[in-house]
């Protein structure tokens, strides 16, 4: 037994079909984690449930969290199948780089529906009554350095994720007194599948800038994993309204 263990939590992660979700959701089971799988594609939250040491004990939950009505129905779903929560990691998001200019009305709801208000929306469900474990738990939403900095073209993304971290510090206020934590991650820029054959990243000459802009290099998806299990465990009782930075470097300048 570590302070890091998971086993006897029940953990929804959103944003479970890819990337850091993905990776998340496979380091809650290595953990010993009950993990409930939420995104939009079915087949690639299979493909992550298959790479999981013990499928059998999840729950897949396929559908689009900018649907409220279908994100209380599947959360009271899974508190019936799993029975109460023990943690939730706010993982899925969408990102671009847009200048102002190119910033429509259209793009403005999109990306706070998606953000912002869809995380906000699945942490009230998973906070009511009956759906939280009674000795409380851990509540993380996925920020960005760009949350805390800034980047030519990043004005859009970058109020979306600055909305989560401050929107994290009162809720760690108000939801104390029912012992659940509540913390954002900040990750930098981080290798996945999915972005790997951006031109940001394929490119050696637009590469090597990004490393260099990270004084420990770029990052995996196991470093930011690997802090949201610091923050869903005991190990973390002590913290909450924390903004978690792991961006190798990034920011130190």
């Amino acid at each position: 037994m570590t302070p890091f263990d998971l086993t006897g939590k029940n953990i929804l992660i959103s944003g479970a079909s890819s990337g850091i979700g993905r990776q998340c959701a496979i380091s809650c089971d290595k953990m010993g984690a009950t993990v409930i799988l939420m995104g939009r594609d079915n087949a690639r939250l299979e493909e992550t449930l298959s790479q999981m040491d013990e499928p059998s004990k999840h729950l897949v939950c396929r559908g689009n969290l900018t649907d409220f009505d279908w994100v209380t129905q599947i959360v009271e779903y899974v508190v019936r199948e799993k029975g109460r929560l023990h943690g939730l990691l706010n993982c899925a998001g969408i990102s671009a780089t847009l200048p102002m200019k190119l910033v429509s009305k259209e793009k403005l709801e999109e990306y706070f529906t998606t953000n912002v208000f869809a995380a906000y929306h699945l942490t009230q469900e998973v906070c009511k009554v009956g759906h939280f474990d009674k000795n409380g738990g851990s509540i993380v939403f996925f920020s960005s350095v760009m949350g805390c900095v800034g980047e030519v073209g990043k004005s859009l993304y970058g109020m979306t994720k600055g909305a989560l971290v401050a929107g994290m510090r009162s809720l760690a206020c108000e939801l104390a007194k029912k012992s659940i934590r509540v913390n954002t991650v900040s990750p930098g820029v981080v290798i996945t599948p999915i972005n790997e054959h951006l031109p940001h990243i394929a490119n050696p000459e637009k590469r090597k800038i990004l490393e260099e802009q990270h004084l420990l290099g770029l990052g995996r998806p196991e470093d930011v994993a690997n802090a949201c299990i610091y923050l869903l465990s005991d190990a973390s009782r002590w913290v909450t309204g924390t903004n978690l930075v792991i961006d190798g470097g990034y920011t130190a300048r």
